[in-house]
Protein backbone atom coordinates (compact mmCIF):
# COMPACT_ATOMS: atom_id res chain seq x y z
CA UNK A 1 0.00 0.00 0.00
CA UNK A 2 0.81 3.70 -0.49
CA UNK A 3 -0.33 6.24 1.41
CA UNK A 4 0.38 10.04 1.91
CA UNK A 5 1.01 11.89 5.66
CA UNK A 6 0.28 14.98 6.65
CA UNK A 7 2.60 17.14 9.16
CA UNK A 8 0.62 15.92 12.31
CA UNK A 9 -1.32 13.43 10.86
CA UNK A 10 -2.06 9.60 12.30
CA UNK A 11 -2.59 7.11 10.13
CA UNK A 12 -3.56 3.17 10.32
CA UNK A 13 -1.00 0.97 8.63
CA UNK A 14 -2.80 -2.46 10.40
CA UNK A 15 -6.16 -3.00 12.11
CA UNK A 16 -6.67 -6.73 12.47
CA UNK A 17 -8.86 -9.00 14.32
CA UNK A 18 -8.04 -12.40 15.25
CA UNK A 19 -4.07 -14.48 16.03
CA UNK A 20 -1.54 -14.43 13.83
CA UNK A 21 1.90 -13.70 13.61
CA UNK A 22 3.87 -10.93 11.22
CA UNK A 23 6.55 -12.11 9.09
CA UNK A 24 7.61 -9.32 7.55
CA UNK A 25 7.62 -5.72 7.61
CA UNK A 26 8.68 -3.52 4.48
CA UNK A 27 9.16 0.28 3.90
CA UNK A 28 10.32 2.86 1.20
CA UNK A 29 9.67 6.56 2.20
CA UNK A 30 8.84 9.67 -0.33
CA UNK A 31 10.89 11.67 -0.12
CA UNK A 32 13.51 9.24 0.54
CA UNK A 33 16.51 11.60 1.56
CA UNK A 34 14.41 13.79 4.32
CA UNK A 35 16.25 13.14 7.36
CA UNK A 36 13.84 14.85 9.37
CA UNK A 37 10.79 12.32 8.36
CA UNK A 38 12.77 8.94 9.08
CA UNK A 39 13.44 10.71 12.92
CA UNK A 40 10.13 12.52 13.32
CA UNK A 41 7.77 9.84 11.76
CA UNK A 42 6.75 7.52 14.78
CA UNK A 43 5.84 3.91 14.69
CA UNK A 44 3.58 2.55 16.88
CA UNK A 45 2.37 -1.26 17.29
CA UNK A 46 -0.42 -2.39 19.77
CA UNK A 47 -1.09 -6.23 20.28
CA UNK A 48 -4.43 -7.68 22.00
CA UNK A 49 -5.81 -4.43 21.57
CA UNK A 50 -3.60 -2.77 24.76
CA UNK A 51 -4.02 0.22 25.91
CA UNK A 52 -0.21 1.21 25.08
CA UNK A 53 2.00 0.80 22.41
CA UNK A 54 4.59 -2.16 22.72
CA UNK A 55 6.48 -0.60 19.90
CA UNK A 56 7.22 3.13 19.79
CA UNK A 57 10.51 4.31 17.78
CA UNK A 58 11.30 6.45 14.81
CA UNK A 59 10.46 4.84 11.86
CA UNK A 60 14.36 4.99 10.54
CA UNK A 61 15.64 3.93 13.97
CA UNK A 62 13.27 1.15 13.90
CA UNK A 63 15.31 -0.62 11.29
CA UNK A 64 18.35 0.03 12.81
CA UNK A 65 20.34 2.70 10.89
CA UNK A 66 19.95 5.67 12.72
CA UNK A 67 20.39 9.80 12.60
CA UNK A 68 17.89 9.39 10.60
CA UNK A 69 20.17 8.59 7.44
CA UNK A 70 20.28 5.96 5.10
CA UNK A 71 22.96 3.27 4.72
CA UNK A 72 22.40 0.25 3.09
CA UNK A 73 23.02 -2.87 5.01
CA UNK A 74 22.14 -6.03 5.73
CA UNK A 75 21.23 -8.79 8.85
CA UNK A 76 19.52 -11.26 9.82
CA UNK A 77 16.36 -9.45 11.33
CA UNK A 78 16.66 -5.95 9.86
CA UNK A 79 18.21 -4.37 6.74
CA UNK A 80 18.20 -1.29 4.73
CA UNK A 81 18.80 -1.83 0.74
CA UNK A 82 18.61 0.68 -2.05
CA UNK A 83 15.82 3.08 -0.18
CA UNK A 84 13.77 -0.36 1.20
CA UNK A 85 13.68 -1.22 4.58
CA UNK A 86 12.89 -4.77 6.07
CA UNK A 87 11.99 -6.32 9.38
CA UNK A 88 11.68 -9.71 9.75
CA UNK A 89 11.37 -10.29 13.37
CA UNK A 90 8.48 -12.25 13.86
CA UNK A 91 5.49 -10.62 15.92
CA UNK A 92 3.25 -12.94 16.91
CA UNK A 93 -0.56 -11.69 18.49
CA UNK A 94 -3.42 -13.78 20.41
CA UNK A 95 -6.79 -11.33 19.45
CA UNK A 96 -5.65 -8.14 17.47
CA UNK A 97 -2.86 -6.55 15.98
CA UNK A 98 -2.70 -2.75 15.18
CA UNK A 99 -0.10 -0.15 13.79
CA UNK A 100 -0.46 3.19 13.34
CA UNK A 101 2.17 5.99 12.26
CA UNK A 102 2.75 9.33 13.36
CA UNK A 103 4.31 12.58 11.20
CA UNK A 104 5.78 14.48 13.53
CA UNK A 105 7.84 16.69 10.88
CA UNK A 106 6.95 19.49 8.88
CA UNK A 107 6.98 17.76 5.78
CA UNK A 108 4.78 15.85 4.46
CA UNK A 109 5.11 12.36 3.43
CA UNK A 110 4.43 12.44 0.04
CA UNK A 111 4.22 8.55 -0.26
CA UNK A 112 4.82 5.78 2.86
CA UNK A 113 4.97 2.42 0.48
CA UNK A 114 4.33 -0.63 2.85
CA UNK A 115 3.65 -4.19 3.09
CA UNK A 116 2.86 -6.41 6.45
CA UNK A 117 3.36 -9.68 5.76
CA UNK A 118 1.52 -11.98 8.64
CA UNK A 119 0.42 -15.70 9.14
CA UNK A 120 -3.13 -15.86 10.38
CA UNK A 121 -4.31 -18.19 12.76
CA UNK A 122 -7.42 -19.65 14.29
CA UNK A 123 -5.02 -19.88 17.85
CA UNK A 124 -1.99 -19.53 19.14
CA UNK A 125 0.40 -20.99 22.03
CA UNK A 126 -0.76 -19.10 25.21
CA UNK A 127 3.03 -18.40 26.25
CA UNK A 128 3.98 -16.94 23.37
CA UNK A 129 5.52 -13.82 24.05
CA UNK A 130 4.94 -10.21 22.20
CA UNK A 131 7.80 -8.34 20.22
CA UNK A 132 8.71 -5.07 21.46
CA UNK A 133 10.94 -2.17 20.61
CA UNK A 134 11.61 0.83 22.60
CA UNK A 135 12.88 3.84 21.41
CA UNK A 136 15.85 6.01 23.86
CA UNK A 137 17.74 9.48 23.78
CA UNK A 138 19.77 11.22 26.03
CA UNK A 139 21.12 14.43 25.09
CA UNK A 140 23.48 15.10 26.41
CA UNK A 141 24.61 12.46 28.72
CA UNK A 142 24.83 11.99 32.28
CA UNK A 143 28.66 12.67 33.43
CA UNK A 144 29.10 9.35 35.89
CA UNK A 145 26.15 7.44 34.70
CA UNK A 146 25.70 5.22 32.77
CA UNK A 147 23.19 5.54 29.39
CA UNK A 148 20.20 3.35 29.98
CA UNK A 149 19.03 1.53 26.90
CA UNK A 150 16.32 -0.45 28.53
CA UNK A 151 14.37 -0.57 31.79
CA UNK A 152 12.00 -3.77 31.67
CA UNK A 153 9.78 -6.07 34.21
CA UNK A 154 8.01 -8.84 33.60
CA UNK A 155 9.69 -12.10 31.99
CA UNK A 156 10.90 -12.73 28.21
CA UNK A 157 13.79 -12.47 26.95
CA UNK A 158 16.17 -9.31 25.52
CA UNK A 159 16.98 -10.23 21.10
CA UNK A 160 18.94 -6.76 20.43
CA UNK A 161 20.22 -3.06 20.17
CA UNK A 162 20.84 -0.78 18.27
CA UNK A 163 22.52 2.04 19.12
CA UNK A 164 23.48 5.43 17.87
CA UNK A 165 26.33 7.47 19.70
CA UNK A 166 27.75 11.27 18.64
CA UNK A 167 30.35 13.13 20.28
CA UNK A 168 28.88 16.45 21.05
CA UNK A 169 31.92 17.82 20.33
CA UNK A 170 31.43 16.54 17.15
CA UNK A 171 34.68 15.03 16.85
CA UNK A 172 36.29 11.98 19.01
CA UNK A 173 35.02 8.36 19.86
CA UNK A 174 36.22 8.32 22.81
CA UNK A 175 32.85 7.18 24.08
CA UNK A 176 33.63 3.63 23.09
CA UNK A 177 35.70 3.12 25.99
CA UNK A 178 32.73 2.43 27.78
CA UNK A 179 30.91 -0.96 29.00
CA UNK A 180 27.78 -2.66 28.76
CA UNK A 181 26.15 -3.55 32.29
CA UNK A 182 23.24 -5.62 32.03
CA UNK A 183 21.74 -6.24 35.64
CA UNK A 184 18.68 -9.22 35.62
CA UNK A 185 16.22 -9.45 37.91
CA UNK A 186 16.70 -6.42 40.28
CA UNK A 187 20.38 -7.46 40.89
CA UNK A 188 22.96 -4.45 41.84
CA UNK A 189 25.81 -6.84 40.51
CA UNK A 190 25.55 -6.70 36.38
CA UNK A 191 25.32 -10.45 35.14
CA UNK A 192 27.12 -8.91 31.62
CA UNK A 193 30.09 -6.37 32.57
CA UNK A 194 31.80 -6.12 29.27
CA UNK A 195 35.24 -4.53 27.49
CA UNK A 196 34.04 -1.83 25.71
CA UNK A 197 31.19 -0.40 23.73
CA UNK A 198 32.68 -1.54 20.10
CA UNK A 199 33.67 -5.16 21.75
CA UNK A 200 29.96 -5.74 22.87
CA UNK A 201 28.86 -5.04 19.04
CA UNK A 202 31.27 -8.15 18.44
CA UNK A 203 33.85 -5.92 16.77
CA UNK A 204 37.04 -3.92 18.12
CA UNK A 205 39.83 -1.29 17.98
CA UNK A 206 37.08 1.80 17.14
CA UNK A 207 35.69 -0.29 14.33
CA UNK A 208 38.69 0.91 12.58
CA UNK A 209 38.27 -0.59 9.47
CA UNK A 210 35.02 1.06 8.54
CA UNK A 211 31.65 0.17 8.32
CA UNK A 212 30.25 -3.42 7.56
CA UNK A 213 27.06 -5.21 8.14
CA UNK A 214 27.11 -9.27 9.50
CA UNK A 215 24.04 -11.37 10.28
CA UNK A 216 24.00 -10.51 14.17
CA UNK A 217 26.20 -7.42 14.77
CA UNK A 218 27.89 -4.16 12.76
CA UNK A 219 28.76 -0.44 12.12
CA UNK A 220 26.36 0.90 9.95
CA UNK A 221 27.81 4.29 10.16
CA UNK A 222 31.46 5.37 11.53
CA UNK A 223 32.00 9.51 10.92
CA UNK A 224 35.04 10.15 12.13
CA UNK A 225 34.27 13.94 10.97
CA UNK A 226 31.26 14.41 13.16
CA UNK A 227 32.32 11.33 16.09
CA UNK A 228 29.03 9.94 15.21
CA UNK A 229 28.69 5.78 15.25
CA UNK A 230 25.61 3.48 14.94
CA UNK A 231 25.94 -0.23 15.57
CA UNK A 232 23.95 -3.03 15.97
CA UNK A 233 24.09 -6.70 18.00
CA UNK A 234 20.95 -8.87 17.86
CA UNK A 235 20.69 -11.17 20.54
CA UNK A 236 19.01 -14.43 18.76
CA UNK A 237 21.84 -17.03 19.37
CA UNK A 238 22.55 -15.79 22.76
CA UNK A 239 18.63 -14.02 23.96
CA UNK A 240 19.11 -13.05 27.48
CA UNK A 241 16.01 -14.43 29.48
CA UNK A 242 15.13 -12.40 32.34
CA UNK A 243 11.96 -14.08 34.78
CA UNK A 244 11.14 -10.50 36.82
CA UNK A 245 13.05 -7.54 35.08
CA UNK A 246 15.96 -6.46 32.83
CA UNK A 247 18.20 -2.93 32.50
CA UNK A 248 20.65 -2.80 29.78
CA UNK A 249 23.01 -0.31 30.23
CA UNK A 250 26.50 1.07 28.80
CA UNK A 251 28.98 3.59 29.84
CA UNK A 252 29.77 6.50 27.40
CA UNK A 253 33.39 6.50 27.55
CA UNK A 254 35.64 5.08 30.21
CA UNK A 255 34.03 6.43 33.53
CA UNK A 256 31.31 7.78 31.85
CA UNK A 257 33.15 10.97 31.38
CA UNK A 258 32.47 11.73 26.96
CA UNK A 259 29.57 13.94 26.72
CA UNK A 260 27.68 12.80 24.26
CA UNK A 261 24.37 12.09 22.02
CA UNK A 262 23.03 8.69 22.49
CA UNK A 263 19.83 6.97 21.26
CA UNK A 264 19.01 3.80 20.77
CA UNK A 265 16.31 1.44 20.18
CA UNK A 266 15.93 -2.00 22.31
CA UNK A 267 14.50 -5.10 21.07
CA UNK A 268 12.87 -7.47 23.07
CA UNK A 269 10.10 -10.32 23.81
CA UNK A 270 7.95 -10.80 26.83
CA UNK A 271 4.69 -11.25 28.72
CA UNK A 272 2.15 -8.56 29.20
CA UNK A 273 1.40 -6.13 30.99
CA UNK A 274 4.91 -4.44 30.23
CA UNK A 275 6.40 -1.30 31.95
CA UNK A 276 5.70 2.38 30.88
CA UNK A 277 7.40 3.58 28.06
CA UNK A 278 9.72 6.77 28.60
CA UNK A 279 7.59 9.67 26.90
CA UNK A 280 8.53 10.71 23.45
CA UNK A 281 10.03 14.36 23.92
CA UNK A 282 7.47 16.71 24.03
CA UNK A 283 9.12 18.95 21.25
CA UNK A 284 9.70 16.96 17.88
CA UNK A 285 12.76 18.97 17.43
CA UNK A 286 14.23 17.08 19.72
CA UNK A 287 13.93 13.74 18.13
CA UNK A 288 15.98 15.52 15.22
CA UNK A 289 20.05 14.61 15.42
CA UNK A 290 22.28 17.08 17.09
CA UNK A 291 24.33 19.20 15.16
CA UNK A 292 27.70 19.99 16.72
CA UNK A 293 29.13 23.35 17.02
CA UNK A 294 32.23 24.34 14.82
CA UNK A 295 35.62 22.86 16.51
CA UNK A 296 37.29 25.16 18.88
CA UNK A 297 39.73 27.67 16.76
CA UNK A 298 42.35 29.73 18.95
CA UNK A 299 42.20 33.02 16.64
CA UNK A 300 45.55 33.37 15.25
CA UNK A 301 46.71 30.08 15.97
CA UNK A 302 49.60 28.34 14.63
CA UNK A 303 48.50 24.57 15.04
CA UNK A 304 50.97 22.48 16.97
CA UNK A 305 49.52 19.60 14.49
CA UNK A 306 50.62 21.52 11.73
CA UNK A 307 54.20 21.49 13.00
CA UNK A 308 54.39 17.69 13.00
CA UNK A 309 55.28 16.90 9.57
CA UNK A 310 58.97 19.60 9.92
CA UNK A 311 59.45 18.72 13.53
CA UNK A 312 62.88 17.34 14.53
CA UNK A 313 63.50 15.94 17.59
CA UNK A 314 66.81 14.64 19.53
CA UNK A 315 64.89 11.67 20.88
CA UNK A 316 61.42 10.48 21.05
CA UNK A 317 58.97 10.35 18.68
CA UNK A 318 56.57 13.65 17.25
CA UNK A 319 53.05 12.94 15.97
CA UNK A 320 49.32 14.31 16.03
CA UNK A 321 47.45 13.25 19.28
CA UNK A 322 43.43 13.76 18.96
CA UNK A 323 42.32 15.63 21.94
CA UNK A 324 38.43 14.92 21.25
CA UNK A 325 38.12 12.69 23.76
CA UNK A 326 39.43 14.48 26.41
CA UNK A 327 37.41 17.65 28.67
CA UNK A 328 38.44 20.82 28.16
CA UNK A 329 39.16 22.71 24.71
CA UNK A 330 42.20 22.34 22.51
CA UNK A 331 42.26 23.95 19.12
CA UNK A 332 41.51 21.90 16.09
CA UNK A 333 40.97 18.93 18.66
CA UNK A 334 44.14 18.38 18.18
CA UNK A 335 47.68 18.81 19.63
CA UNK A 336 51.28 17.86 19.10
CA UNK A 337 52.78 15.10 20.99
CA UNK A 338 56.05 14.20 22.19
CA UNK A 339 56.41 11.04 23.71
CA UNK A 340 59.77 9.10 24.36
CA UNK A 341 62.27 11.60 25.41
CA UNK A 342 63.96 12.80 28.29
CA UNK A 343 65.29 15.61 29.85
CA UNK A 344 67.47 17.43 27.83
CA UNK A 345 66.29 16.35 24.87
CA UNK A 346 65.30 19.16 22.66
CA UNK A 347 62.39 19.39 19.93
CA UNK A 348 63.08 22.01 17.05
CA UNK A 349 59.87 23.33 15.37
CA UNK A 350 59.27 25.36 12.41
CA UNK A 351 56.92 28.52 13.08
CA UNK A 352 55.96 30.45 10.04
CA UNK A 353 55.20 34.15 10.07
CA UNK A 354 53.52 35.98 7.32
CA UNK A 355 55.44 39.24 8.17
CA UNK A 356 58.39 39.95 9.80
CA UNK A 357 58.33 42.08 12.94
CA UNK A 358 58.85 42.26 16.86
CA UNK A 359 55.97 39.93 18.45
CA UNK A 360 54.54 38.57 21.99
CA UNK A 361 54.65 34.58 21.19
CA UNK A 362 52.20 32.86 23.06
CA UNK A 363 52.23 29.28 23.77
CA UNK A 364 49.39 26.68 24.34
CA UNK A 365 50.17 23.72 25.82
CA UNK A 366 48.36 20.37 27.27
CA UNK A 367 49.37 19.46 31.22
CA UNK A 368 48.42 15.96 32.37
CA UNK A 369 50.35 13.43 35.16
CA UNK A 370 52.81 12.04 33.09
CA UNK A 371 54.12 15.32 31.26
CA UNK A 372 57.57 16.72 32.22
CA UNK A 373 58.66 20.89 32.29
CA UNK A 374 60.07 22.44 29.60
CA UNK A 375 61.52 25.40 28.32
CA UNK A 376 61.64 27.51 25.32
CA UNK A 377 64.89 28.96 22.79
CA UNK A 378 64.67 30.86 20.27
CA UNK A 379 68.19 31.98 18.56
CA UNK A 380 69.75 30.13 21.53
CA UNK A 381 68.70 32.20 24.15
CA UNK A 382 65.64 31.09 26.63
CA UNK A 383 62.38 32.69 26.17
CA UNK A 384 59.75 33.12 28.61
CA UNK A 385 59.88 31.07 32.31
CA UNK A 386 60.08 27.18 32.15
CA UNK A 387 56.34 25.84 31.63
CA UNK A 388 55.30 23.09 34.23
CA UNK A 389 53.03 20.48 32.03
CA UNK A 390 51.95 18.51 35.19
CA UNK A 391 48.14 18.63 36.28
CA UNK A 392 46.87 15.68 38.30
CA UNK A 393 44.25 15.11 34.99
CA UNK A 394 44.66 16.19 31.51
CA UNK A 395 43.72 19.60 30.85
CA UNK A 396 44.93 22.41 28.34
CA UNK A 397 47.19 25.35 29.93
CA UNK A 398 45.37 27.99 28.31
CA UNK A 399 47.41 30.81 26.98
CA UNK A 400 51.15 31.05 28.15
CA UNK A 401 53.42 34.38 27.46
CA UNK A 402 56.64 33.49 26.65
CA UNK A 403 57.58 37.08 25.54
CA UNK A 404 58.32 39.12 22.62
CA UNK A 405 60.38 38.14 19.75
CA UNK A 406 61.72 39.42 16.55
CA UNK A 407 61.08 37.16 13.50
CA UNK A 408 61.19 37.48 9.77
CA UNK A 409 59.00 36.78 7.13
CA UNK A 410 58.56 33.02 6.39
CA UNK A 411 59.98 30.32 8.52
CA UNK A 412 61.46 30.77 12.32
CA UNK A 413 62.74 28.31 14.39
CA UNK A 414 62.18 27.50 17.95
CA UNK A 415 63.60 24.88 20.13
CA UNK A 416 61.76 23.04 23.04
CA UNK A 417 63.80 21.82 25.50
CA UNK A 418 62.61 19.25 28.47
CA UNK A 419 64.59 20.73 31.44
CA UNK A 420 62.91 18.20 34.18
CA UNK A 421 59.67 16.86 35.62
CA UNK A 422 57.66 18.06 38.77
CA UNK A 423 58.22 15.95 41.50
CA UNK A 424 54.35 14.23 41.58
CA UNK A 425 54.81 13.66 37.65
CA UNK A 426 55.42 10.16 36.67
CA UNK A 427 56.70 11.06 33.04
CA UNK A 428 58.30 13.81 30.38
CA UNK A 429 55.75 13.83 27.86
CA UNK A 430 54.73 16.98 25.97
CA UNK A 431 51.72 18.62 24.28
CA UNK A 432 51.92 21.65 22.18
CA UNK A 433 48.04 22.62 21.38
CA UNK A 434 49.28 25.84 19.15
CA UNK A 435 51.54 29.23 18.97
CA UNK A 436 49.88 32.78 18.48
CA UNK A 437 52.06 35.69 17.38
CA UNK A 438 50.77 38.32 18.41
CA UNK A 439 51.62 42.20 17.59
Amino acid sequence: DARAVDPGQTITLLDYKGAGIIRRFWVTIAPRSEMTIHRQAILRMYWDDEPTPSVEVPIGDFFGVGFGEQHDYISLPLNETSGGYNCYWPMPFHKSAKWTLTNLSKRRIDAFYYNIDFTAYKSLPKDLRHFHAQWRRENPTTKGKNYTILEATGQGHYVGTALFMQNRKGHGLGFLEGDEMIYIDGETTPSINGTGTEDYFSSGWYFDRGPYSAPYHGCIIKDDQHGRISAYRWHIEDAIPFHKSIRVTIEHGNQNDTEADYSSVAYWYQSEPHAPFPPLPANPADLLPFVPPPPFKIQGAIEGESLVSTAKATAGNVATQDMGSFDGEWSGESQLWWTGAKPGDELTLVLPASTAGTYELVGYFTKAKDYGRIQLLYDGQPIGPEADLYNPDVVPSGPVSLGRIAVKAGNNLIVVKIVGKNAQSVGTLVGIDAFVLKP
